[in-house]
Order: C-alpha cells, then sequence, then structure tokens
C-alpha cells in the first residue's frame, strides 16, 4: 500500500440518546452522537405501532377489505 494516502483510523465512542455506547474504529475526528440507534428504533425492537390518522386505517379496511372478501 502507498504510504501517506490513507487516513487515520481511531477509536472513538458512539452515543446514542438512549444511553447505549459503543467503542469503534472511525475516521472521524471525535465521538458521534447519535439520536437513535437499533437498540432503541422501534422497527428493530419490535415496538412499532401503527398510528390511526382521521380513521384512515377503517375507511381503507371499510373500501377494501369487504372487497376482498367477496369476489365479483
Amino acid at each position: 500500500m502507498k504510504k501517506e494516502i490513507h487516513p487515520t483510523a481511531n477509536k472513538h465512542k458512539i452515543h446514542c440518546a438512549c444511553g447505549y455506547e459503543i467503542e469503534v474504529l472511525t475516521t472521524q475526528p471525535n465521538d458521534v452522537q447519535m439520536e437513535i440507534c437499533s437498540n432503541c428504533h422501534p422497527f428493530y425492537t419490535g415496538k412499532q405501532r401503527f398510528v390511526d390518522t382521521a380513521g384512515r386505517i377503517d375507511r381503507f379496511k371499510k373500501k377494501y377489505g369487504a372487497a376482498s372478501a367477496s369476489p365479483k
């Protein structure tokens, strides 16, 4: 490898808002702050919820749910 063309990789910590912290090798100049990580993200934790805004889910089920049950 050519010398002096690669960035230096240093050990830095990544901090999440939930309190999770990990030490990684990175070329970033300092520690990294994150708002959300895989430990607290609803998609990865299974605590995902669907928000019914103004009855949209009910309207969808009425419109397409009944139509799929009785084929024409």
